[in-house]
């Protein structure tokens, strides 16, 4: 198996030094991602690209390395290649029949060759000889240089042949950890979700900040799509959620603030208190999910009034995008069925908002505000890096039956999001098992047989808990979880 991966074309037209940094960067998260999967592995760069090399690798492992590639921020194409020593034309072509000849049969194609070094012969010769041999000894329906059915790459890299099985299209980007760091504030929506993955795919550490409005179901689901988000395009990092409890500055707007106000009220409560979090963690900027106009706290007007509270940069990934678009994009990195499931908390909800906030009245309606209340929410913040969700036990008591058998009757519920799921499938028989996603558990599991016991199943066993839990504070008395040893 042999990977070669292009780096992001903004990265190799920077300076030398900035150059080797990043791609420095892109190789040692590479390594991190890639350790476990194989400790045959070897992850080598030059000036323009990355090397991933696994000799003897089977088809499954090269399918895991390049699942782990599409999903690396930093690189923009990545292509499974067969190294040969550089001869002949007639070599070249060789060995190219040798990987492409039975694929073309009643298709058409055509040659691409890329050259670096010093040859006889250039990329326009390599091109012609193979695709005429290619035509001559194979049963390929013709040439088409416009729209071929087949694009057969070659790249010769001094004495070196690449014949190009699969060539796919990376994130782009910057690798994770180059550019600085940022704190997102994640309600666990569409847009704010998709903001977070936007400043990731830059290269941003985007840690997490969850203001809790809506209790243990709403954080629970937080938390899932933000330790997914990070899984699939940033575990290459440590990085920290953060949960604010709001409950009580809610209710203190509710009580002291004029109704047209509390929206931006709520919004500058937030952006205070994630100053002060983005300070301890010492992060330089926010991310938030605005985008204009879309509610009324997002108009221009209101958007100056709530930044005036911070002097820490306030970054909007998505301040231009239309709803669908951002919808389309939640779709594309897999977040969407979490995001429509996350219960909604509006937390304050004007009869009728203001969409043109002035400075001074929303001030005034501030002096009404016990900022003790405040205070106290951002000292009780919890803490935790973020793979810690998936791996450390709740801290309160959620009396909820651990099981590491099945016993006889008894139906496993797998509810893994389907991306983990295909991965590592659960090894039982088909009576015993049921594949329902957390984020569609709570309405199907009501239709379940209520005289049957159902264990719900995670990996880890610390989601299955919670959900678990949650189901039985709603009256199912017949679930448990499954965590065999």
């Amino acid at each position: 198996m042999h990977f070669i991966v292009k780096v992001f074309p903004e990265i190799i037209i920077k300076s030398p030094p900035v150059r080797k940094r990043f791609i420095k960067q892109l190789r040692t998260n590479l390594r991190r991602l890639l350790e476990p999967l194989s400790e045959e592995i070897t992850v080598k760069r030059d000036w323009e690209k990355v090397e991933v090399i696994a000799p003897g690798a089977d088809s499954g492992l090269a399918e895991q390395v390049a699942d782990v590639l599409g999903r690396t921020p930093g690189i923009d194409a990545y292509a499974l290649v067969h190294a040969y020593p550089l001869g002949d034309l007639d070599e070249i072509l060789a060995r190219t029949l040798d990987h492409w000849g039975p694929a073309l049969a009643g298709k058409t194609f055509c040659v691409r060759a890329k050259r670096s070094g010093k040859h006889d012969f250039k990329s326009g010769d390599i091109e012609r000889y193979v695709g005429g041999g290619l035509l001559e000894r194979t049963e390929a329906a013709g040439v088409s240089l416009r729209h071929p059915d087949i694009t057969v790459r070659l790249e010769v890299k001094r004495e070196t042949l690449y014949v190009v099985e699969h060539q796919h299209r990376g994130l782009g980007g910057y690798p994770l950890g180059g550019p600085d760091a940022v704190l997102s504030l994640v309600s666990g929506g569409f847009d704010s979700i998709v903001a977070s993955y936007l400043t990731m795919k830059r290269g941003m550490l985007t840690h997490f900040c969850f203001f809790n409005l809506g209790g243990r179901a709403h954080e629970m689901a937080v938390k899932e799509v933000s330790y997914y988000l990070w899984q699939k395009y940033g575990a290459s990092h440590r990085i920290k959620f953060v949960t604010v409890p709001f409950e009580g500055v809610v209710s203190e707007i509710l009580e002291k603030v004029d109704n047209a106000y509390m929206g931006v009220v709520l919004k500058r409560m937030m952006l205070r208190a994630a100053t002060e979090v983005a300070e301890s963690l010492e992060v330089p900027a926010l991310v938030t999910g605005d985008s204009v106009a879309q509610v009324s706290s997002q108009t221009i007007p209101n958007l100056s009034a709530i930044d005036r509270v911070t002097d820490t940069l306030v970054m909007r990934p998505l301040i231009a995008m239309d709803k669908s678009d951002i919808i389309k994009l939640s779709r594309r990195i897999g977040t969407e069925t979490f995001s429509a499931n996350v219960p909604e908390y509006c937390g304050v909800i004007s009869v009728k908002p203001t969409t043109a906030a002035k400075l001074h009245r929303v001030e005034h309606q501030e002096t009404k505000f016990d900022f003790e209340v405040l205070k106290q929410a951002v000292a009780a913040q919890k803490v935790a890096n973020i793979q810690e969700l998936a791996e450390k036990a709740p801290d309160d008591d959620l009396n909820v039956p651990v099981e590491s058998e099945v016993a006889e009757g008894a139906v496993v519920i797998d509810i893994r999001h389907p991306d983990e799921e295909s991965l590592k499938p659960l090894a039982l028989p088909e009576p015993q098992l049921v594949k329902i996603p957390f984020f569609r558990l709570n309405t199907q599991f009501p239709k379940l047989d209520p005289d049957r016991r159902y264990l719900l199943y995670c990996g880890k066993g610390v989601m299955s808990q919670l959900h678990a839990a949650h189901l039985a504070d709603a009256g199912h008395a017949n679930v448990g979880v499954y965590l065999p040893k």
